[in-house]
């Protein structure tokens, strides 16, 4: 079970990107979680999908801003990241379990490699 993060890469302030977390298996029972690492901080969580439901969830610092979504590969999440800013700044991460509090790391199983995400001018 292998899980990779891509898309990442140095916008400005107000820029897009688009984050894709890829599977070597069908994600489609699994939830699928994107969590953040920046220098000298705790890792957060950002955003979830319950694939098989369709019911996504965000943190307040990214709600209204990025938008998690299944592509119909069945085996590739994308995170949408609009308006971003200099806080958004981190490695990215992403995660497969089948987790009752999607927020908490612990509640997943599989862990892919980060992708850096730098938002600056």
């Amino acid at each position: 079970f292998q899980l990779q993060a891509s898309g990442g890469g140095l916008v400005p302030p107000g820029g897009s990107l688009r984050l894709s977390c890829t599977a070597s298996f069908p994600l489609d029972p699994y939830a699928i979680g994107w969590f953040r690492q920046a220098p000298g901080k705790e890792r957060e969580w950002v955003s979830a999908i319950k694939n098989s439901l369709g019911t996504t969830y965000y943190s307040d610092s990214v709600k209204g801003r990025f938008t998690i979504s299944g592509d119909n590969t069945g085996n590739t999440v994308h995170l949408q990241m609009n308006s971003l800013k200099p806080e958004d700044t981190a490695v990215y991460v992403c995660a497969a379990g089948f987790p009752t509090i999607p927020q908490l790391p612990t509640e997943y199983d599989y862990w892919g490699q980060g992708t850096q995400v730098t938002v600056s001018s």
